[in-house]
């Protein structure tokens, strides 16, 4: 097993540190989620959504 981590060293780093960058967005995404902010720039004039996505906020 550790001649097969020593000669794929390399392969292994690099995964590890893409699944360490994927965790740490996937957690960013989750606390904005949760804090209620959005990835959404809220220029709806030109979004396809348009009215769709802030509908919650319309109905206050």
């Amino acid at each position: 097993m550790l001649a097969w981590i020593s000669s794929n060293i390399g392969t292994v780093l690099v995964v590890a540190v893409l699944v360490l960058i994927v965790f740490l967005i996937v957690r960013s995404m989750l606390r904005d989620k949760k804090a209620g902010r959005s990835s959404c720039g809220s220029n709806c004039a030109h979004c396809q959504m348009a009215g769709k996505c802030h509908e919650f906020q319309n109905s206050k």
